[in-house]
């Protein structure tokens, strides 16, 4: 059953502090068969995915939302994560070589946000080529890929003979390699001498539109440069799938419905977010349901290291 939106009100206009939540009036359609696809036969490149050593670190932050504690002690094991989140041109390669056709494509709609209404809609059309609708611009090939749902991530990353990362995996890799203790992958503030440092919205609400970081919607992967790690994007531009369901943490006294069905998004985009700076932050963390597609939502692979 596709709900639009399941978790999306609260993850993205309501908060998500945790604590349980109403879900918006679901609209009910026929979930379509998820295709498998066969993986690639073209083997990463080794300059796309940036490897982490294995290790321990402290995950959480007691400063943040309360579903960002209790901070708890995480092992990883060595992975590679990808420098950047999977682009247009790449997602389309995918679908040029399975006939993949993405569950915004099969349910016929996907999430957009109306700025005339101030409301989320169902845009009939909009797919990953055309985030914002068949009438609106098409997706620019070196833009991070939206419309795509988590079990779309999925069928990508298997293809590519990757996986998505864990959320303990993401946040790892966002404090470089468990490395630094600041507030956002790059450092503590979200300009620094004068530049952005991230795609973000930058207006109090959603009636307050800016583009003082150069960009209204998406912007091509890698434009603000890297982080200390080498990666791309690990903050703002796109939310990022992870491969977890949705839980609290370890000790957390935070209610919290459990469901399979909700998976992890971490990074915060370009879009408005009542948590504010803090959807930026390396710990700041949301959901939403597996089959939702958005226009501000896409995804980044990991693999298991050697």
């Amino acid at each position: 059953m596709k709900y639009f939106p399941v978790i999306v009100f609260t993850a993205f206009l309501a908060g998500c502090g945790g604590g349980k939540k109403e879900p918006a009036a679901p609209v009910t359609v026929n979930a379509p068969e998820i295709i498998s696809v066969e993986k690639s036969a073209v083997p990463d490149s080794t300059g796309t995915m940036v490897f982490f050593e294995g290790g321990s670190f402290l995950m959480g932050s007691e400063k943040g939302l309360p579903n960002e504690r209790p901070v708890h002690r995480v092992e990883v094991k060595a992975f590679y994560l990808d420098r950047s989140p999977v682009t247009v041109a790449q997602f389309r390669r995918f679908v040029a070589a399975t006939g993949y056709k993405t569950e915004a494509e099969r349910f016929g709609d996907a999430g957009v946000f109306n700025f005339s209404t101030q409301q989320w809609e169902l845009q009939k059309g909009a797919t990953w080529e055309y985030p914002l609708g068949p009438s609106g611009a098409k997706a620019g090939d070196d833009h991070p890929v939206t419309q795509v749902s988590w079990n779309d991530a999925t069928a990508y990353a298997a293809w590519a003979g990757k996986r998505l990362p864990t959320e303990a995996e993401w946040e790892y890799a966002a404090r470089n390699g468990g490395k630094s203790d600041t507030r956002f992958s790059w450092g503590e503030q979200l300009v620094e001498n004068g530049r952005f440092q991230a795609n973000v919205w930058q207006g109090s609400s959603l009636s307050d539109r800016r583009t003082e970081d150069g960009f209204l919607y998406t912007s091509p992967v890698g434009y603000y440069g890297e982080t200390a790690a080498g990666l791309t994007d690990m903050g703002g531009n796109v939310w990022n799938w992870c491969a977890d369901v949705f839980r609290p943490y370890p000790g957390s006294s935070e209610p919290f419905p459990v469901s399979p069905e909700v998976k992890v998004i971490r990074g915060g985009s370009f879009f408005f977010d009542q948590n504010g700076e803090n959807s930026f932050s390396v710990s700041g963390r949301a959901m939403n349901s597996h089959e939702t597609s958005l226009f501000n939502t896409g995804f980044r692979c990991a693999k298991d290291g050697r």
